[in-house]
């Protein structure tokens, strides 16, 4: 079956959406099947992503409590890229690290990044280190197994090849490994930055003077329905928008794959 072209899927995404959205303003503003109590119209959501852009809620204006997040987000996925493509990489090229370090990162792995919530407090406390560990900690663990998994899928043929024509080194590592791994690496990154937004919004509930996670708990507390529905939103966009961005880079820089 022939597939869609690309403007006939971005039409497909656009009527998907605005369906929803239709359907929101029928359920809560025309026929009033949601008690806007519950759940806002458009209307109120309307009010309320004003107030915050145009003033201030929850201490800050939405421009603030972005940029607060999405400092945490960018260091905490940055620093996981660099260690968990390191460890990725040696673990999928030697057998005696990937032995030896495997027993530890597979008693790791299963544990949600928020049951090191209690931890994080006791080490570092209500500041941005306890929500920088936990958002390098939860994008560390796809990142390592998607490069390792990338590594160890490379055609043995093709390295051997590579090795009988003189690559060492470096060169090795850059002209041979790192191209053959990098489709599973561009998984495993963008798998991180989508886990970076889970965990920095529940890290922030818990405590934060600033951030997308403080609107969240302050418009609970107040019973804003409106206000959390604009919390929700911004953190979808900002995941959304940081994984295109991701997309573009590869898009960019890795021409090969064209």
């Amino acid at each position: 079956m022939r597939g869609l072209s690309a403007i006939q899927t971005r039409l497909l995404g656009a009527c998907s959406l605005a369906a929803a959205l239709l359907g929101w303003w029928i359920a809560t503003s025309v026929f009033h099947w949601i008690d806007i109590v519950r759940f806002p119209d458009p209307a109120t959501f309307l009010q309320s992503l004003h107030q915050i852009v145009f003033a201030q809620y929850a201490g800050a204006n939405l421009a603030e409590h972005v940029a607060s997040s999405l400092g945490l987000v960018l260091k905490g996925f940055l620093l996981a890229s660099v260690t968990g493509c390191t460890l990725g990489l040696i673990m999928g090229l030697s057998p005696f690290w990937r032995d030896f370090l495997s027993p530890t990162f597979n008693l790791l792995r299963p544990i949600p990044p928020l049951a090191w919530i209690p931890l994080s407090l006791l080490w570092f406390g209500l500041g941005d280190a306890s929500k920088l560990f936990l958002i390098t900690y939860a994008a560390f663990i796809p990142v390592v197994i998607n490069t390792s998994a990338g590594v160890a899928q490379i055609d043995r043929v093709l390295l051997e090849a590579a090795r009988v024509h003189g690559a060492r080194g470096w060169a090795w590592l850059r002209h041979v490994i790192i191209p053959g791994a990098v489709p599973h690496i561009l998984i495993g990154l963008r798998l991180a930055m989508q886990t970076c937004w889970t965990v920095i919004v529940a890290a922030e509930l818990l405590g934060a003077i600033y951030g997308i996670g403080k609107v969240l708990n302050s418009a609970k507390d107040d019973v804003y329905p409106g206000m959390i529905l604009v919390g929700m939103t911004t953190v979808a966009v900002l995941g959304i928008s940081t994984t295109y961005l991701l997309e573009l880079a590869e898009r960019r820089f890795v021409t090969w794959r064209r």
